[in-house]
């Protein structure tokens, strides 16, 4: 673990091995953006201790619907040092996605402890303390890579203990098929909820019927053969309200006039939703088509849910057989750290891309905020500000018997 002996003395044998330990990092999460924060910190010679909560890489992947393919073109689907597979053309799917992340795992060489759920964590005179359920590390510093979608979030409408049908999010569908013949109540058209009706949309369910509140910000996933995300870097470049615009216009030219159709716009334009709140963009790979076509018809938000019947605040009434939650996910994190004031309302972190945090020094959020560029960019853009930081921080102190703020001018 690359113990050192501190050149000051200790008062106390708690405060004694809190320093002979703060020259190691952990990294709390092995996906994407803790094995690509690992791996910058490793570069740079520090020493990290990788802990996730599961037995293997990459689990709530292999645990999504086997025909699941990233919205995220291949050029910004990659990690560090390891080129995507090809094999499936622009979007990855799932289960290459799976492998991939083995193999990266595999090539980096950091030390994974499997199994090992935090259940606490505390700040101390020289830095951290993480305790699991049978073990308690000590470190310099922490960093938090357990993702924005750890949790799947299901509302709590008035009947739904009583609802008579099947209820479900969008992380548990499954194999799209076995929905053939049924009547499917789908709620939220966001990123995931679009996913959902796309693949609905290449099945045969007997009724589809979107539930939204506004309806999203869409655009399709190829224009004239090009696929749209591929030009995610010249959008991050743009102004944001250029950048609103000129996807509110995208929408209007491919797909017309939404709004006839029950799909009513947000107050706020695509990109400052994303930028905003993590909203992703909905792209269309054909259930716009059933929308307009009717095979697929919209209604408003979920009022409540009683025996069978669904009721709506725009009056409407349904009894579907399966209710899809497409009503986005939580990050879990207010039992570890939601003391410490690192959390928004939401429970998402202040500073969710490797920012520094005065308040807390060295402790660090990635993989809880996307670019238009996807979450593979953003954890590469967290990885190198974590990196750089805890570099100069560790280099610093000699010993590490202080523990140091990073300001943002220092990083």
């Amino acid at each position: 673990m690359g113990i050192q002996k501190s050149a000051t003395a200790c008062k106390t044998k708690d405060e004694i091995m809190d320093e002979k330990r703060c020259q190691d990092v952990l990294v709390i999460g092995a996906g994407l953006s803790g094995l690509i924060a690992a791996r910058g910190l490793a570069k740079r010679g520090i020493a990290v201790t990788i802990l996730e909560a599961q037995n293997r890489i990459a689990e709530p992947w292999r645990n999504r619907h086997p025909a699941l393919r990233l919205n995220i073109h291949r050029h910004f689907a990659r990690l560090p040092g390891l080129h995507p597979p090809r094999k499936d053309g622009a979007f990855l799917k799932r289960d290459s996605v799976v492998e991939y992340l083995e193999r990266y795992a595999q090539q980096i060489g950091i030390a994974i402890h499997f199994g090992a759920e935090v259940k606490a964590v505390e700040r101390k005179t020289a830095g951290w303390v993480i305790r699991t359920a049978d073990q308690t590390y000590h470190a310099a510093h922490v960093v938090f890579a357990t993702g924005r979608d750890r949790v799947p979030h299901i509302p709590d409408w008035p009947g739904l203990a009583t609802f008579a049908g099947e209820v479900l999010h969008a992380a548990d569908l499954g194999d799209v098929s076995r929905f053939d013949g049924k009547r499917v109540l789908v709620v939220g058209a966001g990123n995931s909820g679009a996913d959902v009706l796309n693949h609905l949309a290449r099945h045969a369910p007997a009724e589809v019927v979107i539930s939204v509140r506004h309806g999203p910000a869409i655009v399709p996933k190829r224009v004239l053969g090009f696929p749209l995300h591929r030009a995610a870097r010249l959008f991050q470049a743009m102004p944001l309200a250029l950048v609103d615009r000129a996807f509110a216009l995208t929408q209007r030219l491919f797909f017309g006039d939404l709004t006839r159709h029950g799909l009513t716009s947000h107050p706020l334009g695509g990109g400052t939703r994303l930028v905003q709140d993590g909203t992703a963009f909905a792209i269309d790979d054909g259930f716009v088509a059933a929308i307009k076509t009717g095979r697929f018809r919209v209604v408003g938000a979920v009022r409540d849910l009683s025996g069978p019947i669904v009721s709506f605040v725009n009056g409407h009434r349904y009894a579907p057989d399966v209710v899809v939650c497409a009503t986005g996910y939580r990050t879990d994190l207010e039992p570890l750290v939601e003391h410490l004031g690192v959390l928004d309302a939401q429970g998402r972190p202040k500073r969710p891309t490797g920012e520094t945090d005065p308040s807390n020094p060295g402790l660090w959020f990635t993989g809880y905020k996307s670019l238009f560029t996807g979450y593979f960019d953003a954890a590469i853009v967290a990885a190198s500000r974590i990196g750089d930081a805890v570099s100069y921080d560790l280099g610093r102190c000699p010993g590490n018997s202080t523990f140091h703020a990073i300001t943002p001018e220092k990083v």
